[in-house]
């Protein structure tokens, strides 16, 4: 269901079929999400249903209003600036970036680390890819969008202690970063991406390892597996971006292109 959630949105050309894809997107995590069947789980359930189908309904809703106004439903050619804006709020509360981010922290943290997993890489897949074809019609809007969230990202996660929270806020930053640089290089914004996924997928694999949520069980896993716990430290500075590691790659190139 994940899969071909994602691969109807990959594949459509047409606004309802990208709608349908992630509304099965939608659809496919939440069994997963809260199969845990405790409190926390069922309620960062609940509250990503809420955000994801209202993001659905907006760009519904948006998609409708482009096919009234222009007579066509592709998404290649959105002209019109009244849907392209809501389709990009849409997208925006559905990955999260600021200001329609405050739901992420808080599902994160009531999910295991593997469905955080699939939350934090796979389900941005298809959003994106909506962005990435519309981004041509509203330059400043994004700016503002990429400029919040690298804000809110930075300054969220620094007051954290819980593991899951400092990666949602990551994972904000990271989106800010992106959402930066689409309209002036969208090859850097896919490469951003894809150091973001590999990345994060190592980060929470290590603390899936590790078995740590917050950062006490990271500081005393030395005694379990040392290895992994030398490597921690490296995994976490290249996905907060500091040279000479790989995270800082994509920032140094966005910087400079955007100088």
């Amino acid at each position: 269901g994940l899969g071909l959630g994602t691969t109807i949105t990959f594949a459509s050309s047409h606004w309802l079929l990208a709608w349908m894809g992630l509304e099965m997107n939608t659809l496919a995590i939440i069994p997963i999400m809260a199969h845990l069947h405790h409190p926390r789980a069922v309620e960062a359930t609940t509250k990503y249903f809420l955000t994801q189908a209202t993001a659905a309904a907006m760009l519904l809703f948006a998609s409708t209003t482009n096919a009234w106004l222009t007579g066509q439903w592709d998404i290649q050619q959105m002209t019109h600036p009244l849907p392209v804006t809501m389709i990009t709020l849409a997208l925006a509360l559905k990955i999260g970036l600021a200001p329609v981010h405050s739901w992420l922290p808080e599902v994160l943290q009531g999910l295991d680390l593997t469905t955080g997993l699939i939350l934090s890489t796979w389900q941005k897949l298809a959003p994106f890819a909506l962005l990435l074809q519309i981004y041509p019609a509203n330059s400043t809007l994004l700016i503002i969008l990429g400029l919040l969230s690298t804000l809110v990202g930075g300054w969220g996660g620094l007051n954290q202690t819980q593991l899951r929270k400092i990666l949602a806020y990551s994972s904000i930053a990271h989106l800010g970063w992106m959402i930066l640089i689409l309209q002036f290089s969208p090859s850097l914004t896919l490469l951003a991406l894809l150091t973001y996924l590999v990345m994060t997928f190592s980060t929470f694999l290590v603390f899936k390892l590790n078995k740590s949520t917050n950062i006490n069980t990271l500081a005393i896993s030395w005694a379990k597996m040392p290895a992994l716990t030398s490597l921690t430290p490296l995994i976490l500075l290249s996905l907060g971006g500091l040279p000479p590691l790989t995270g800082f790659m994509p920032k140094w190139l966005i910087l400079q292109e955007l100088a």
